[in-house]
């Protein structure tokens, strides 16, 4: 947020909807496969067909239920399913089949770090629905419909209007992504909308108790769309509040191409749904023994390997939470850790160069270097013996061949400089060509010793080790005779 709306607080509830990994629809017997041709997919049920009926698929129930009980939700033993009424192209029937005041789930919370520490988000309802199509906007053909992904089940997970700024979004939705992909409930691929969220936002002044008018922007599917919605949403909202005029209650629509928002519709409240029990669906019960058999299933969550990798590797906890966005992930880091005792900077290693690695095949299953390996990389870190960045020049090279790092360091005359001498003749060298950075730092700017140890590392080729070459600068410097 800019400094001049420092005034001001933004108050943020998220609403993520989330595609679950079952095999046919929530209804009908129709494959949830992605990619398949236009209405390949369908059915009269899922068409909304007159004189059809819908059948719920169980599997939705068990998924929704262990969704519910990873995010510490109560599990609520009767509930029913609702109608929901809009009249919108991409839902066949007029009304969408949801949940209004029984939902699956109730009541949990989700664990975030943020910048001041751990912050508990709450969650408010975890319930199930189906989707709608998807609309295709033709330039020469107009707006076309396939209904494809119409009766895939949906899980609504609607948080507490707990959060507070983009950082703190983007951070419940890699931790909320995390936990589903622990609980093998979704694949959660934002790029085919497994995974998606609307944001609703508003802003008052610091210190007010009272709510202000909240926006809602539907479909996001991006990390970085989210956050760049909220900053600019935030920003529209504070300068409408600075002029006078009045926040509309409405949704809005995320432009990313053109960086900003466009108004869709007056953002319609409950009641202009007219909920009401759908009558051709019987209530879900949810007996003792049926949750009992889906808690002896729960698997191992993103908090439980936080835990054990702080407490077993005394890692910080803001790095140990990273660790755990995938399961892959974490196992991966459990198991470099038997070959290296630098737990922190194997730690940073994964997070910063193996993650960008991955994002290159967006494939954490198969990160082709192995623990032995990796291990023995972050060793000669800790050692001294290869700087930084020599060793992700080494690892984007192991990630394309099956060498040890050693034979490339080797093969490279890629060792760290550590000889006194020769960093010594070095370090004279840069400073006869550029004696304003003595001059600079005599005078008291201290960011000049970067400025040498940058020329250090471009002389050596990133090789000379960056304390040494600190240490030489300082002795030169504080030599009375003339450089």
């Amino acid at each position: 947020m800019k400094s001049d709306h420092v005034d001001y607080e933004i108050v943020i509830g998220l609403e993520v909807h989330v595609e679950l990994s079952t095999k046919s629809k929530i209804f009908c017997s129709c494959a949830t496969t992605v990619g398949g041709a236009p209405n390949t997919q369908v059915c009269p049920i899922c068409l909304g067909m007159p004189g059809t009926l819908p059948v719920l698929n169980g599997d939705v129930v068990k998924l929704a239920v262990k969704a519910g009980l990873g995010l510490d939700c109560a599990i609520t033993p009767i509930g029913r399913q609702d109608r929901k009424n809009y009249f919108y192209p991409d839902s066949p029937k007029a009304y969408q089949i949801s949940q209004n005041d029984l939902p699956i789930a109730m009541g949990g919370h989700l664990d975030i770090e943020t910048t001041e520490g751990l912050k508990r988000i709450g969650i408010t309802r975890l319930h199930i629905e189906e989707d709608a199509g998807k609309l295709i906007h033709d330039a020469s053909k107009g707006t076309l419909i396939d209904y494809n992904r119409c009766g895939v089940p949906l899980i609504e997970i609607v948080s507490e209007p707990d959060l507070r700024s983009a950082n703190e979004v983007r951070a419940y939705l890699q931790k909320l992504r995390a936990t589903l992909l622990f609980l093998d409930v979704s694949s959660c691929k934002m790029n085919e909308g497994a995974f998606r969220c609307d944001v609703n936002l508003s802003v008052r002044e610091k210190g007010a108790l009272t709510l202000g008018t909240r926006t809602e922007m539907k479909n996001l599917n991006s990390f970085s769309f989210i956050t760049k919605a909220i900053e600019h949403e935030t920003q529209r909202q504070i300068a409408l509040i600075k002029s006078g005029e009045s926040v509309i209650q409405e949704t809005r629509r995320w432009d990313a191409t053109k960086g900003q928002s466009f108004s869709m519709r007056t953002k319609e409240d409950a009641h202009d749904y007219r909920y009401f029990p759908d009558p051709d669906l019987m209530p879900i019960s949810i007996d003792a023994a049926f949750l009992q058999a889906i808690k002896n299933e729960m698997p191992l969550l993103p908090d439980d390997y936080k835990r054990r990798f702080i407490n077993q590797f005394g890692i910080k906890a803001s790095l140990a939470e990273l660790l755990c966005t995938s399961r892959e992930v974490a196992n991966y880091y459990e198991a470099c850790t038997a070959y290296t005792t630098y737990f922190e900077s194997l730690g940073n290693l994964i997070v910063t160069e193996i993650f960008r690695l991955i994002g290159l095949q967006d494939e954490a299953s198969q990160i082709p270097i192995s623990p032995e390996k990796l291990g023995a990389l972050v060793t000669l870190i800790g050692e001294e013996k290869i700087s930084l960045s020599i060793a992700k020049r080494v690892l984007s090279e192991m990630w394309q061949s099956d060498k040890m790092p050693v034979d490339i360091i080797e093969a490279n005359n890629l060792w760290a400089i550590i000889d006194p001498d020769l960093l010594m003749a070095m370090a004279m060298q840069i400073l006869e060509k550029m004696p304003q950075i003595k001059a600079d730092y005599l005078s008291g700017k201290t960011q000049a010793l970067g400025a040498f140890i940058g020329q250090m590392m471009k002389a050596s080729q990133g090789r000379a080790d960056p304390n040494q070459s600190e240490e030489v600068f300082l002795k030169l410097i504080n030599e009375k005779h003339e450089l």
